[in-house]
C-alpha cells in the first residue's frame, strides 16, 4: 500500500519549549488513522504543520499524491489545500453570517476559476461554472443532512449540525488526505454514533484517507484501523486499537497512573 503521508523527525519550538518533538508518522492511501493524547499534548499543533499555519522547526513532512510527492513544510496554506489536503477545526470556524449553502459554495471557489473578464461581465461560461458549483455545494449538503437548511444562516444551526457543516467544507475543497480535528465535539451520545457511520461512508465513497483527533474513545476505537498517540509532543505509541488499549504508557498518559509492563 502507498504512503500519502511520511512526518520523518517533525519538530517545533516555540522558544524553549518543543510543541511537537521528533514526531515519526507513516500513513498508507486509504487509510483511517487516528491521532489522540492527553490534552496539550500537540495533536491540534500537528495539524497545523500538517497544512502550514505553522512553519516546522526540523523534520520533514512528506504529502504523494498521483505520484507527485510535496514538502509541505515549505508550503504555503492555500498550496497545501489545493495539492490536496483539507480539514476541520477544534474550533468551529464557519462564516457564521453566510448562508448554509454560501458557506460550503465559498469552499469549492479555489477549484472553479474563470478570467476577471467573465467575472465583471457575468458571462454565460461564469453563469454555468456557479450553477454548477452550487449544485455540487448542494450535493454535499444532502449527504451531510444539511439539504434543507441551505438558506439558513451558518450560526442558526445547532452544533451537531455546525460540526457537519464544518466537514462538507471541508469535502469541498476535493481533498485526498482529509484531517477531522475532534468532529465529535460537543455532540450526543446519538450525534455521535450517526457522525461514525458518516464518517466511515465519506471515507469509501470520497476514496480518501482519513487522519482523526478526536478525544470520545468509543468513536476513535470503533473507527480507526491504527492509532497514534501523543503526549507532551512525543509520539509514545502506535498500533492497532486493542494494542493501544492494552499499551501502559498509554494507560499512564491518559490517567496518570504508573503501569507495570509485564
Amino acid at each position: 500500500m502507498t504512503d500519502i503521508l511520511k512526518v520523518s523527525g517533525l519538530t517545533l519550538h516555540f522558544g524553549g519549549l518543543a510543541a511537537v518533538s521528533e514526531v515519526d508518522i507513516n500513513i498508507s492511501e486509504g487509510e483511517l488513522v487516528g491521532l489522540i493524547g492527553p490534552n496539550g499534548a500537540g495533536k491540534t499543533t500537528m495539524f497545523n504543520l500538517l497544512t502550514g499555519a505553522y512553519r516546522p522547526s526540523a523534520g520533514g513532512i512528506e504529502f504523494t499524491r498521483d505520484g507527485l510527492a510535496f514538502e509541505l513544510g515549505r508550503m504555503k496554506p492555500h498550496t497545501i489545500c489545493r495539492a490536496g489536503i483539507g480539514r476541520t477545526f477544534q474550533n468551529i470556524r464557519l462564516f457564521k453570517r453566510l448562508s448554509v449553502l454560501d458557506n460550503v459554495v465559498a469552499a469549492m471557489q479555489q477549484h472553479h476559476r474563470y478570467g476577471l473578464v467573465a467575472a465583471f461581465l457575468h458571462t454565460p461560461k461564469q453563469g454555468r461554472a456557479d450553477a454548477q458549483i452550487r449544485a455540487e455545494a448542494m450535493e454535499l449538503l444532502r449527504i451531510m443532512h444539511l439539504d434543507d437548511k441551505a438558506e439558513e444562516l451558518a450560526e442558526n444551526l445547532p452544533y451537531g449540525e455546525q460540526r457537519r457543516l464544518e466537514i462538507a467544507r471541508a469535502l469541498a475543497t476535493k481533498p485526498v488526505l482529509l484531517l477531522l480535528d475532534e468532529p465529535a465535539a460537543g455532540m450526543n451520545p446519538a450525534e455521535t454514533a450517526q457522525l461514525t457511520e458518516l464518517i466511515r461512508w465519506i471515507l469509501t465513497e470520497f476514496k480518501l484517507t482519513i487522519l482523526l483527533i478526536e478525544h470520545d474513545m468509543s468513536l476513535v476505537m470503533n473507527l480507526c484501523e491504527r492509532i497514534y498517540v501523543l503526549d507532551h509532543g512525543l509520539v509514545i505509541a502506535n498500533g492497532t486499537p486493542q494494542e493501544i488499549q492494552n499499551d501502559p504508557r498509554v494507560i499512564e498518559a491518559y490517567l496518570g497512573e504508573v503501569v507495570d509492563d509485564v
